[in-house]
């Protein structure tokens, strides 16, 4: 039997294309993946098969014709929940959501973008509540696992879509970004992804947490990821921050240009401030070697950059506060305890403080500004870690109180709006995939899906598959209502 459920984006669109196998196919055999891993990962709130069998049936009618839409027709995709999909509840990971709520609400503008390019929509996936860390558990649907090890975490917040790609339950997913969240769970799942610059991927309604969130794609690889993002790109009357982008798209540069004359400053440690595990550290330096075979100018140079922690806790406690706002005691009281006590601590934050962590931000963009005057393209570890023990928000041991702690490659470029991919680069001495993180100057994410794409070329990125197994090592605590209607 063919395995459909492995294939990228991309070798779907030329399967469609030959008669080779059909959406409907290919839908099928995601969908019984999906099923098959959710007692084992939990990476779904929803699996919608009959409107997703619905949309692969009529795609398969236009390629038959000879009449695609878009860029995306019969290709399944999952939604993180915290994204609005016009029919469907988006849930946020929070009992404080009522589940009928703004149906009627309009699709968010990913989802949109989705939809005029034939995507076919196979689920909604886990976040932890509201997005506010970056595991992914929550008080609604429980935990979240790595498909690699499911006593570890998937990371978060985009952990149900990192989970589900790396799990083989569909080639693509849409994530957001404000600390980290597409990232880390990419990095810990040995898969793609990409934080755009902010106004790259339009985005409504607007993130509590302002201009530090971005929407963006989630893959198994670059080509994928460079597919998605000309696909979410470009502007949108409801967000004022977004862009159009260039002509040409992303795909194109992306797949063709190499890398040969890239200027690459590698920061091992951020000029010392971070300690990485031996196992992460030795992986990204044997692909920074390879990328430097590939006739890329590498050079170790740190950015001048302090660890801007109290800034971007300022910003991200008041966001928690300000999300969180209209909510009554009872419905405070059911909130994850990690959240509200981020939300404490946000509503004690004054406008004088936020400004002042606006300036700090500032001044982060600035230094990195006349960095990139020098390199092209910044290259670190995306975490100093790999996936540690599932359900626990820091590693055990750490001393780390939240989860910025041990993120300290990843929230910077948040408040800096700049573009930063995480690829795989390898798997650990306990068989967990290592991220290396790519980070460029404002609106050169094509520089940064062109070097992710290079490492994938010469077989420098992608990590094997997880030998998943059949029958889970863990039970969720809850598995959601995952039936369609």
């Amino acid at each position: 039997m063919r395995q459909l459920t492995g294939l990228s984006a991309v070798r779907m669109l030329e399967g469609y294309r030959t008669g080779e196998f059909s959406p409907v196919e290919v839908t099928e055999a995601v969908l019984r993946r999906a099923e098959e891993i959710q007692p084992a990962v939990n990476a779904f709130v929803r699996i919608d098969a009959e409107r997703a069998l619905d949309a692969a049936r009529a795609s398969t009618r236009r390629w038959r014709r000879g009449e695609p839409v878009g860029l995306l027709d019969g290709i399944p995709v999952t939604v993180k929940d915290l994204l609005p999909e016009h029919g469907v509840p988006t849930l946020r990971g929070s009992h404080s959501v009522d589940p009928a709520a703004r149906l009627a609400d309009p699709d968010a503008p990913a989802v949109a973008r989705l939809r005029e390019h034939g995507a076919v929509f196979t689920g909604r996936t886990t976040t932890p509540e509201f997005g506010w860390k970056a595991v992914t558990d929550s008080p609604l649907t429980g935990i979240t696992r790595n498909p690699y090890d499911p006593g570890r975490t998937s990371g978060g917040s985009s952990g149900g879509s990192a989970a589900a790609l790396a799990a083989g339950a569909g080639p693509l997913s849409v994530g957001t970004d404000g600390g980290g969240s597409i990232r880390i769970p990419a990095a810990f799942c040995g898969v793609v992804g990409l934080k755009p610059t902010h106004g790259v991927v339009p985005s409504y309604p607007p993130s509590a947490f302002g201009t530090l969130a971005q929407v963006g794609p989630m893959a198994r690889d670059a080509a994928d990821a460079a597919l998605l993002l000309d696909v979410l790109s470009g502007a949108d009357p409801r967000d004022w921050c977004a862009a159009r982008p260039a002509p040409g798209g992303f795909r194109g540069p992306a797949a063709v240009e190499g890398v040969r004359g890239l200027r690459v400053a590698f920061s091992p440690t951020l000029g010392g401030q971070v300690a990485v595990r031996p196992g992460v550290a030795a992986a990204v330096r044997r692909a920074v070697e390879g990328l430097a075979g590939l006739g890329a100018y590498v050079e170790e140079a740190d950015p001048d950059l302090a660890d801007p922690v109290d800034a971007f806790h300022t910003l991200w406690f008041s966001g928690t506060a300000h999300l969180t706002r209209a909510l009554s005691p009872a419905q405070v009281a059911r909130l994850d305890p990690g959240l509200r006590e981020a939300r404490a601590a946000g509503a004690a934050l004054s406008a004088r403080d936020y400004l002042a962590a606006t300036d700090v931000r500032a001044e982060l963009g600035r230094r990195m500004g006349l960095f990139h005057r020098t390199y092209d393209v910044l290259v670190t570890p995306t975490l100093p870690v790999t996936a540690f023990t599932a359900g626990v928000e820091v590693p055990p041991g750490s001393g780390s109180r939240r989860w910025t702690g041990w993120t300290p490659f990843t929230y910077p470029f948040n408040m800096t709006t700049q573009p930063a991919a995480t690829v795989p680069v390898g798997l650990d001495a306990d068989g967990l995939p290592v991220g290396l993180q790519i980070v460029a100057a404002r609106f050169a994410d094509e520089t940064v899906l062109r070097l992710a794409n290079a490492l994938f070329e010469a077989g420098v990125a992608g990590v094997p598959a997880p030998a998943l197994p059949g029958a889970p090592a863990h039970a969720p605590e809850r598995t959601p209502d995952l039936a369609a209607g």
